[in-house]
């Protein structure tokens, strides 16, 4: 069994996909209160602590060797759909992890971000990164993984840094699944095509604005819904948030897979960006969930077929969180949680490579 540190956890997430017989995690840490109770809600049998990672003194609070070391710190610093700023002080919690594997000195580790982390300060910040931590012995590996080749139903580019000791080799997973139109690949036949909103939300009910449901409307229509449902009959957090008038006459002029642009003029809102209003696609993959994924104003997060935005159990859907997952807090908190976690089945993907390696 291969023991786990998991650090800027946030619901739990990466670890989800740790989360089996050859696994323990030992310890989470969280700043935020909500996240570490989300956490706990799910994984009651492991030790979290909710503090700066600052105050956290590592050879104190573990006792046993670590094997493997998770993360993903805080990411708006380096997204590319931020301001970017080095100021931010998120932008340094590097630093913070580089103190944890120094003290504890894992066989291997997993570092998560999105993929501006790379070109931040014209490359310069990943060097910076990469310098530091091959300081201690490890040989430094990252890529691009988006979470759609592995069969979350959503396209989501993360770059996974991946660092090992010793003679430890990493293979990055293979993917599993292929975008329908792409015909480079000459073994597709041994792939299934991307997941749609569609094979991921066909069973739910197809509620309206302000409206909720409890009561699945079909049985799983996939291998997908099985996976997601497990034993679950009662459908949570599957309530539309109620849309003022003036919002819904923007909405209802939205089409499939439309954006602001598309709006007819009279109905237009004067600000917004550029994929603001953007209606979602039932036959396509989701477009990268943002914390903000019931505010239709914010990014690409209408309905496909209904006049609303997510509901925070559809947006836990195409993270691929099974429909048992609880989450913590107001809506907005639970949606932030969905809306910056690792998909759990990118996770699983790469537990078992990690398997593979320290085997």
């Amino acid at each position: 069994m291969y023991k786990v540190v998991d650090l800027f956890t946030g619901v739990g997430g990466l670890a989800l996909g740790f989360k089996n017989e050859n696994f323990k995690t030992l310890l989470a840490n969280d700043v935020d209160s909500d996240m570490c109770e989300a956490f706990k809600l799910n994984s009651p049998n492991v030790k979290i602590i909710c503090d700066n990672i600052k105050n956290i003194k590592f050879k104190d609070v573990v006792s046993s060797k670590v094997d493997i070391i998770l993360g993903g710190p805080p990411c708006q610093a380096y997204s590319t759909s931020g301001k970017r700023l080095l100021e931010d002080k998120r932008a340094f919690l590097y630093h913070q992890y580089y103190r944890a594997l120094k003290e504890l000195m894992p066989k291997l580790f997993i570092y998560e971000n999105v993929k501006g982390l790379l070109s931040m300060n014209g490359g310069q910040l990943f060097l910076e990164i990469k310098d530091l931590f091959s300081s201690l012995g490890y040989k430094i590996q990252a890529k691009i993984l988006n979470a759609a080749d592995y069969g979350v139903p959503q396209l989501r580019e993360r770059v996974i840094i991946v660092g090992v000791l010793d003679n430890i080799k990493f293979n990055y997973p293979q993917p599993t699944h292929f975008l329908s139109s792409d015909t480079k690949d000459l073994f597709l036949d041994h792939k299934k095509k991307y997941l749609t909103l569609e094979d991921a939300l066909s069973d739910f009910p197809l509620i309206g604005n302000g409206e909720k449901s409890e009561k699945y409307a079909k049985p799983p229509q996939n291998d997908y819904q099985k996976k997601m449902r497990l034993k679950s009959f009662i459908l949570t957090e599957h309530n539309s948030s109620t849309h003022s008038e003036s919002l819904m006459r923007v909405i209802r002029n939205v089409p499939q897979g439309g954006i602001m642009k598309d709006i007819p003029k009279k109905f237009r809102p004067k600000t917004g960006f550029g994929n603001s209003y953007g209606r979602l696609w039932w036959n396509k993959p989701s477009t990268t969930l943002t914390r903000n994924f019931g505010t239709p104003s914010s990014a690409r997060c209408i309905h496909p077929k209904c006049d609303r935005a997510l509901t925070t159990r559809e947006g836990a859907r195409l993270q691929s969180f099974n429909d048992n997952f609880q989450f913590y807090g107001s809506k907005q908190k639970k949606n932030l949680q969905i809306g910056n976690a690792v998909p759990p089945l990118l996770a699983e993907a790469l537990a078992k490579q990690v398997e593979i390696a320290l085997k």
